[in-house]
């Protein structure tokens, strides 16, 4: 039985939250929020949630589902739509940036 949860239009570059969800993919899911707690990124805060949430759609799935064997079947992180935006610079000209945005899908499963 599996369960996914998505977190869309997240801003943060994917390149950073891969970085972080290396850390949790075909783990436990008690030990993965262990992880995600002592890991001092910004983005482990938001990927704990996106794991929590999976955990409950799991658990609202099936009704005598057992929690502590669930683990992390797969964690991406992919590419949200990416904001232009422009920075003035020196002698009129200007330079632009992209503030990068991702989306966050983690699936859960009890292995059956």
């Amino acid at each position: 039985m599996e369960a996914r949860s998505i977190a869309r239009y997240v801003r943060v570059t994917p390149r950073k939250v891969d970085q972080v969800l290396r850390l949790i993919r075909g783990m436990q899911v008690d030990r993965a929020q262990e992880v995600l707690g002592f890991t001092p990124r910004p983005i482990a805060r938001q990927v704990s949630k996106v794991l929590k949430s999976a955990v409950a759609n799991a658990a609202q799935k099936e009704e005598e589902l057992n929690v502590e064997s669930l683990y992390v079947k797969t964690a991406i992180a992919g590419a949200g739509p990416i904001f232009k935006r422009y920075l003035p610079r020196a002698h009129g000209r200007a330079t632009r940036f992209w503030k990068r945005t991702s989306h966050i899908t983690i699936v859960v499963t009890d292995g059956e």
